[in-house]
């Protein structure tokens, strides 16, 4: 979803043009409290900004900033940008956006398989040794599921121990 924030009703009036060039729902706020209102209620993947809002109203602009969440801003000068540049700016923050959330997403799941890396693995380990020949069968077999457990936790996240 795209936010367009811009006092100017030509451009708000190309919404629905917009909308259907880039293929993400498009809403509109006329100022910059208006568009912090709508952040503070939806999420949006790009939040387009009337330069002239962001240079009049700095406290406005700063409060809008607070509220972006994971939006990617985009300052644009509607008053000398075309439909087609317009479009094509919000495209390429949209692809920008879901290249940082990509990255993001790998970089979490990589620091999360190396946290449990170590655990996992001495946890395999402490089942390994535990194992004696001379302990109760019950025992033993819980032991045995255990050590299979953290095996498969281990194959699924793509940890190899040892």
């Amino acid at each position: 979803m795209i936010l367009l924030i811009t006092p100017s009703e030509p451009v708000r009036a190309c919404a629905q043009s917009f909308q259907k060039a880039t293929a993400e729902m498009i809403h509109t706020a006329d100022s910059l409290r208006q568009g912090t209102a709508k952040l503070r209620v939806q999420e949006y993947s790009v939040v387009a900004i009337d330069q002239f809002l962001l240079e009049t109203e700095p406290e406005a602009s700063e409060a809008l900033m607070e509220h972006l969440g994971t939006a990617i801003p985009l300052p644009l000068n509607f008053a000398v940008s075309g439909q087609e540049r317009i479009v094509r700016e919000l495209r390429a923050a949209l692809t920008r956006r879901q290249r940082e959330h990509v990255a993001a997403r790998q970089a979490v799941e990589q620091d999360l398989r190396n946290q449990l890396r170590n655990t996992v693995t001495a946890l395999l380990l402490s089942c390994d040794l535990a194992n004696a020949p001379k302990l109760p069968p019950g025992v033993k077999e819980r032991l045995k599921t255990a050590h299979g457990l953290l095996q498969r936790l281990s194959d699924e996240l793509g940890i190899r121990s040892g």
